[in-house]
Parts: structure tokens; C-alpha cells; sequence
């Protein structure tokens, strides 16, 4: 059901909530910068007018995604840290200071299940909106990097145990008798495993993961053979991923890296720290003069560079209602030189060159240090939200908040150029007056 308006009486006599906070920061410019109507119509649809529990404000709501990205904070956090900030709370549209939390954590979850790709993708819009100007260049640059998923470097033994534990969970569960529960042996087969690096352990480790092998294999068919037909079609899922990762070889393609997320695929990035990385491709889009993020698409499959641009395009013709006129890529996106109208230039030896085409693969490399603050400051460097779907409303999330915090930075530089200005006249008014006087003593 959809939020009742909520009375905007001031809370003294002498001045509301708004006029005691400084008109000047910038998350009170940003509060009234944005058009929450865009989000209230759009995100209406998603509630009942007349059944159910009246819903928290959908501008709340909103406010409480953009902060938690804007401070690379967690669900719990931002909303511990709303009932502490004055701020947080205009910016969420209250009129009167609370020393309530806003909502529980899983609400945000919620939410994002709720609104989806489509409804974060319009946030974006927003965040490219407010850029006004800077956002309209038909200059791009354009790279791809790879979005971490919150899972544990993957080996073979680890998946093994998991599915052990797994079987263990769902026979108790369904009060199932197990001829061996092996919780002992696999203890013992771990201590074995864990000195493989003393004299005449590797042998024995090698003997252990074959040991924990059978019995993985051994769990999942007695379970799957003692369930009855009810249980078989609930746990079917599940039996059908632990099969696949027994099966699975070492060189085989579309292999199972975790469990929990069986969509993460293994990017080998071929850096000295980092030979893998497992997660899901992302595709960035970013103006060459001003650095705004105009385009932020998650791709599931392990896609060459080049492939990946048709969909980024249709994305930025989506939110910008246009097609860029050039787009500059490092040499990883080799192949197509044009998409519809819209021309892509790769670096190659020519001697031909003009100086602004040579400037403007030199500008491409501005890119990497965006990627570089997106996964540091706005919680990309591991995605923790669930799915495919996660993984895309998590990108999009972090480039539209550093979109916002690009504005609010650039206010930030006004007030400060402001001031100086100010200080600056005063000064030099000062110091007229004093030479006056000086001149009328002498």
C-alpha cells in the first residue's frame, strides 16, 4: 500500500527543521537538486492503493540506496547512521529529526527486489540529469573491468565440503537416516590436507581429496535416494548443482565456482597479484571532458570486450536519448570500427595521426582511475548483493553515486572559490582603507 503525505508543520516557533541546517552542504543541494516525483511516478506501480501495510515513502527509500553507495555504507549501517544524521534525514524528506531508524535492513532488500534493473537504471538517469551540461559530450570512453562477487577463492575440496555440509542440512531437515554421517572422517581428512607441505604429506593430501571426492558423491546419491517424491522435486535444484560439481573437470568451460552464486564466472586478468578474478563482467561508459559515468551494464558471460557494445550502446541511447558520435577503446575491444552511427577508434600505429584523435586516446586512460574509485569508494571492489540481478543493480548504484558525488565535489569547489573571492575583496578593501589613512596622517 502506498505511504500517507506526511505534514510539513514546523517544529518551533521561530524556524522549521529545513532553515536550521546549512543551506550550503551539499547533500541539502543535492536533496533539492533531484526530481524524487520521477521516482514516485514510476515506483508506484509497485504498490497496492488500497491493501495491505502502508509502505515507507518511496523518496525514503530512494535516499537510503543513493546514501548507502554514496558512503560505502552497508544495508545496517545506513540505517543506523540515518537516525544520527540530520542530513540523511532531509535528504530523505523528513521535516521533523528522528532518533528512529528508518526502516528495518531487509526493507532495502526489498526494495531493490521490488524496483529491479529497471528502476535502479532510472537513478542513473537521474544522477546523469543532474550533471546537466557536463553529461552531453559526444566524446566517450569506453573499457570494461571485472565487478568481484563475495565468494572465497575457489578450489575443488572447499566446494566438496560444502556439499557434504549441505547433505547434512537437508537430511536432518527432512529426518533422514544416513548409514554414515562422515562429519569425523572429513575432520580428520582436513588435518591430513592441511600439512601436505611436510615431508610425504603431499601424497597423503592427494590420497584425502580423492577420499572426500567418494564421499561427496557417496552423501548425495544415499540422499537423493531416500527422499520421497516431494522432497526429491524441492531439493531437485540443488542435487542437480552438486552433481554438476562432481562431474566437473579441471578444464572444462562453465564450470560451478560457488554454491551460493553459481553464476560467477572466472575472468583470467593475467596481473602479477591478481591472475583470476571470479565475479561478472562490467561495461562503463564515461564522457571524455568531464569524466560523467553515461553508461554501467553487467554482462553474466564471459564476453570479448568488442561484444559487449552493442548492448552498452542501447543502454546510453536509453539514458541519454541520443547516440554518442565517437566512442575511444584500448586495444582489448579489436574488431568492429562502427555500431550504427556511431564510430569506435582503437590505438594503432599511424603515422597519419591528427593531434586531437591523439588526444583523445590519451584522455581514454582517464577511465581507469573511475573504475579505480568505483570499486574503492562505492562498494564494487566485492558485490554482496544476491544474483545476477544483484550484480547489475549493484553497478549501476555505484556509478550513479559517483555521478552525484562529482556534483556535490563541484559545489563543494564553488563555495570554497567563493569564499576566497570574498576574502580576497575585503582584503584588498582593507588595505585600500589602511593607505588612506596612512596618506591623510602623513
Amino acid at each position: 500500500m502506498l505511504a500517507k503525505q506526511k505534514s510539513t508543520a514546523q517544529i518551533g516557533f521561530y524556524s522549521t527543521f529545513e532553515e536550521q541546517l546549512s543551506h550550503s552542504h551539499p547533500l541539502y543541494i543535492l536533496a533539492n537538486m533531484i526530481d524524487w516525483n520521477v521516482f514516485e511516478e514510476a515506483f508506484k506501480k509497485h504498490y497496492s492503493a488500497t491493501q495491505g501495510k502502508p509502505a515507507k515513502p518511496i523518496r525514503l527509500m530512494v535516499s537510503l540506496l543513493i546514501l548507502k553507495q554514496l558512503r560505502n555504507l552497508s544495508d545496517e549501517s545506513v540505517a543506523e547512521q540515518w537516525a544520527e544524521n540530520a542530513y540523511y534525514q532531509y535528504f530523505g524528506g523528513e521535516s521533523l529529526f528522528s532518533v528512529k531508524p528508518p526502516c528495518v535492513p531487509t526493507e532495502l532488500v526489498e526494495f531493490r527486489k521490488r524496483i529491479g534493473e529497471a528502476g535502479v537504471e532510472l537513478i542513473l538517469k537521474e544522477s546523469i540529469r543532474i550533471n546537466g551540461k557536463d553529461a552531453d559530450d559526444d566524446n566517450l570512453s569506453g573499457d570494461t573491468t571485472v565487478q568481484e562477487k563475495n565468494i572465497t577463492y575457489p578450489t575443488d575440496d572447499k566446494l566438496y565440503k560444502k556439499i557434504i555440509t549441505k547433505c547434512q542440512k537437508i537430511a536432518e531437515k527432512e529426518a533422514l537416516e544416513l548409514r554414515q554421517s562422515y562429519k569425523f572422517t572429513v575432520k580428520k581428512l582436513s588435518t591430513v590436507q592441511r600439512f601436505k607441505r611436510n615431508k610425504g604429506g603431499a601424497t597423503k593430501a592427494r590420497k584425502a581429496s580423492k577420499k572426500i571426492k567418494t564421499i561427496t558423491g557417496r552423501l548425495v546419491r544415499e540422499v537423493e535416494r531416500k527422499l520421497s517424491t516431494d522432497a526429491l522435486n524441492k531439493y531437485a535444484m540443488d542435487l542437480s548443482l552438486f552433481k554438476k560439481v562432481l562431474a566437473q573437470k579441471r578444464s572444462d568451460t562453465g564450470k560451478i565456482y560457488s554454491l551460493h552464486e553459481p553464476e560467477v564466472k572466472c575472468y583470467t586478468k593475467g596481473k602479477e597479484h591478481k591472475k583470476f578474478e571470479f565475479g561478472s563482467k562490467a561495461s562503463f561508459l564515461v564522457t571524455q571532458s568531464t569524466g560523467v559515468i553515461v553508461g554501467a551494464l553487467n554482462f553474466t558471460e564471459t564476453l570479448h570486450d568488442s561484444k559487449t557494445l552493442p548492448a552498452a550502446l542501447q543502454q546510453y541511447e536509453r539514458l541519454m536519448d541520443k547516440a554518442p558520435g565517437n566512442i575511444f577503446l584500448d586495444r582489448g575491444y579489436r574488431g568492429p570500427k562502427m555500431i550504427n552511427n556511431t564510430a569506435l577508434h582503437t590505438p594503432k600505429p599511424d603515422k597519419n595521426i591528427t593531434a586531437t584523435k591523439r588526444k583523445r586516446h590519451k584522455r581514454r586512460a582517464a577511465i581507469e582511475p573511475v573504475i579505480g574509485h568505483l570499486k574503492h569508494d562505492y562498494r564494487m571492489i566485492r558485490n554482496y548483493l544476491k544474483g545476477t540481478v544483484g550484480d547489475a543493480i549493484n553497478l549501476m548504484l555505484a556509478a550513479a553515486a559517483m555521478n552525484f558525488k562529482r556534483m556535490m565535489n563541484k559545489w563543494k569547489e564553488q563555495l570554497v572559490f567563493f569564499a576566497l573571492k570574498l576574502l580576497h575583496f575585503f582584503t584588498f578593501y582593507s588595505n585600500l582603507v589602511f593607505i588612506g589613512k596612512l596618506k591623510m596622517t602623513f
